[in-house]
């Protein structure tokens, strides 16, 4: 039985844990080759591993550019093309309005933005010349609405969304399309501190966690359900999917109607 991603090589940015661990699940099952990025080796490596020879670990900080250029190299070097990049690294920030350094907007602007300003321009250098690709980018609905993030990060993810729409008009013509996931409340471990934090908890204190978070998580959009990192792992296989080959420039927003709701959510854990 054939997979809906067939013959493509993708890189996941931020693949350790959470909504790009089971994306790269997901786009392995669905036939892909997968370069999983990420800065905790041990546990790429063992992810890696369990998802068999179509899977690969590559160490890469997303926050340095010659980085994000190796692991682009690295991914066609191994598999000889790339047909997808999803941006999906990500994390918390510090600094509200009055308390922000420029370290805090400095590290906002690299890890959120600057991931992906300079993962779609290594990415569009070797898809150019395929004449093809999909390149995700992951937002959130903090980009579009208030009290979702802080200041700092909702800035940062605004022009994530704003700049996917420029990367798909200039990269058009070339059969590139770009894309970005806008989700809302997503049941993952940046709620404490991101995939580094999860990594040094013990599986049972984090399923806790989990399992907490996604109750609550409950109570933040019409549909009564936590959201999950399976929700945006299957619209990020849509996109890279031919099924999308006619969708570029878009934001497609999978938070469960949050930001239909104007009231502040509960606290999460």
């Amino acid at each position: 039985m054939s997979g809906r991603l067939d013959g493509k090589v993708a890189v996941i940015t931020g693949a350790t844990s959470g909504i790009g661990e089971v994306t790269a699940e997901i786009f392995v099952k669905e036939g892909a080759s997968v370069i999983l990025a990420g800065r905790t080796e041990e546990k790429g490596n063992r992810i890696a591993d369990r998802l068999g020879e179509r899977a690969v670990f590559k160490r890469a900080d997303v926050m340095r550019e010659d980085d994000i250029k190796a692991l682009i190299d690295f991914a066609v070097n191994r598999f000889g093309r790339l047909d997808c990049l999803f941006n999906n690294a990500g994390g918390q920030t510090k600094g509200t309005l009055e308390t922000a350094t420029p370290d805090d907007f400095d590290y906002a602007m690299r890890l959120l933005l600057g991931s992906v300003v300079f993962g779609i321009k290594h990415a569009a250098a070797v898809m150019k010349p395929q004449g093809s690709g999909s390149i995700i980018n992951n937002s959130s609905i903090a980009a579009i609405r208030i009290a979702q993030g802080g200041c700092l990060y909702s800035a940062a993810k605004a022009g994530v969304t704003h700049f996917t729409k420029i990367a798909g008009i200039e990269l058009g013509e070339y059969g590139i399309r770009v894309n970005s996931i806008s989700p809302g409340a997503i049941a993952t471990p940046i709620y404490w501190g991101g995939s580094e934090s999860a990594n040094k908890l013990e599986d049972a204190e984090n399923e806790k966690k989990l399992e907490k978070l996604k109750r609550n998580l409950a109570f933040t959009a019409p549909l009564k359900k936590g959201g999950q990192p399976e929700d945006i792992a299957l619209t990020a296989l849509f996109l890279a999917s031919d099924e999308s080959s006619f969708i570029t420039c878009h934001d497609i927003v999978v938070d469960g109607g949050r930001i239909a709701m104007f009231h502040e959510a509960p606290r999460l854990c």
